[in-house]
């Protein structure tokens, strides 16, 4: 890889591009094989949902710490540390559905570990990626989540079926400590050689950041060659501006919806539909699939309208989140209405496909405005992402089991209305406030 001969970045954005797949690898294994256990332990749908809402409550308090680490220590250091930590829990806590105290404390872990590695990839790729390859660069990376949700989708039931819930565990152990090593190979911070090289002169193009160390931020000053200390980090007005607020918002609504389903479509085809996740094939991971290649589509679709001067950055956002959202939100909204295999597939995949497509604008923009802070940004924002998962995968247990309560079989339709009803009105308020209060410009020095 180091005798490669395209330029250093791509080498990151394709390391962090296998970080985000090996990490949702984990996501999706857990709520497969947790399912499973609990199913064959007789769990009902309400300790489900309090299990596989746990990591959420670790990733929630790590975001803003995680991004505030990468900022003064380095993203490459905090990402190395955060796969190490998570990858040792995997491979050393069993997966028994009896022992919950052991499951919280061990998910708790895993959350606080994962949820370093988002801020510290976006101070990375703020180091490493220009302006004009943002959108493609961090629709790349991102997308890894999506291949690797697919990926386990596909191939982890199988595991299940003939290895056991446990061997999900290994497999993922294995994959973060390949991830390790290779990242302690090639991930390095950006030399004065490797910066990112301006393209563009208008407001908020051609910022060349430099790497963040210990606190300074360090550049040379034409007129003198000084070193220049980094201003403080601007929380108060981080947490007072609008347009973060927009991009928060969004990833909270874009978090409930994937979260929702990653966490809760293995008991919806089972369950809701009466299909076998091993008998379905590669159907299953249709939905995963179709986000990493919408998500692609929509960095290189961004790139091209702000490149060619088609829209404006802000414009471009805009249009893809509205398109984006406004789509899964339909989508969302018809999923209980389809009663087969390939109309619960084909809903499932246009409302993540076009929520992936929607974070060529909301999550990139973290750049646009605070590109110096981006890892601390996209704390904030996932912090509230984060609190989506918390919120809406333990809700969804509650209204499952409210309506078995209420004598309604999960096979039925009314029983899941309102789980993929409530996520489709979030699209839909959460797009109009980005139109609102969105902005592509850089406000953040």
């Amino acid at each position: 890889m180091a005798g490669m001969r395209f330029p250093k970045r791509y080498v990151i954005v394709i390391l962090t591009f296998i970080c985000t797949f090996v990490c949702y690898v984990e996501r999706v294994g857990f709520s497969i094989a947790y399912t499973a256990a609990a199913d064959a332990a007789g769990v009902n749908q309400s300790s489900k949902g309090t299990i596989l809402s746990t990591f959420y409550y670790g990733y929630a308090c790590s975001q803003v710490p995680g991004g505030w680490a990468a900022q003064r220590i380095g993203g490459r250091r905090v990402l190395l540390f955060s796969f190490l930590l998570w990858s040792l829990t995997c491979a050393l806590v069993p997966l028994n559905p009896y022992q919950v105290k052991t499951l919280v404390v061990a998910r708790l872990l895993v959350g606080v570990a994962q949820g370093f590695i988002f801020p510290s990839i976006h101070t990375i790729l703020a180091q490493w990626v220009p302006l004009h390859e943002r959108s493609r660069s961090v629709s790349l990376t991102t997308s890894g989540m999506y291949l690797g949700a697919a990926a386990g989708m596909l191939f982890l039931p199988s595991l299940v079926k003939f290895r056991g819930p446990q061997s999900v565990f290994s497999v993922e152990a294995i994959l973060g400590a390949i991830w390790s090593v290779l990242w302690l190979k090639y991930g390095s911070d950006p030399s004065r050689s490797d910066y990112p090289i301006p393209k563009m002169t208008p407001s908020g193009y051609g910022e060349s950041l430099l790497p963040t160390k210990w606190g300074l931020q360090k550049m040379k000053v034409d007129t003198g060659g000084g070193l220049v200390r980094a201003a403080k980090i601007p929380w108060k007005r981080i947490f007072l501006s609008l347009p973060v607020w927009a991009i928060v918002v969004n990833n909270f609504t874009f978090h409930y919806a994937l979260y929702v389903l990653m966490s809760w479509l293995p008991t919806y085809f089972e369950q809701g539909l009466h299909l076998s996740l091993q008998d379905m094939g590669s159907s299953k991971m249709l939905p995963y699939l179709n986000m990493f290649i919408f998500s692609n589509i929509g960095g290189v679709v961004a790139d091209h309208l702000i490149t060619r001067r088609i829209l404006s950055v802000t414009r471009t956002r805009k249009c893809l989140n509205t398109v984006g959202f406004f789509v899964a939100s339909f989508a969302l909204m018809a999923l209980p209405i389809f009663r087969t295999s390939g109309g619960a597939v084909f809903c499932s995949s246009v409302s993540l496909g076009f929520l992936a497509l929607g974070r060529a604008g909301f999550a990139v923009n973290h750049m646009d405005i605070a590109p110096r802070y981006a890892g601390i940004v996209m704390g904030v924002s996932n912090t509230a992402g984060t609190l989506a998962g918390i919120i809406g995968v333990g809700l969804t247990g509650q209204l499952l089991e409210a309506a078995k309560t209420a004598h309604l079989d999960l096979s039925s339709p009314e029983s899941w209305r309102l789980v993929f009803f409530i996520p489709g009105y979030l699209c839909i308020f959460s797009s109009i406030g980005f139109l609102l209060f969105s902005t592509g410009e850089k406000i953040f020095d």
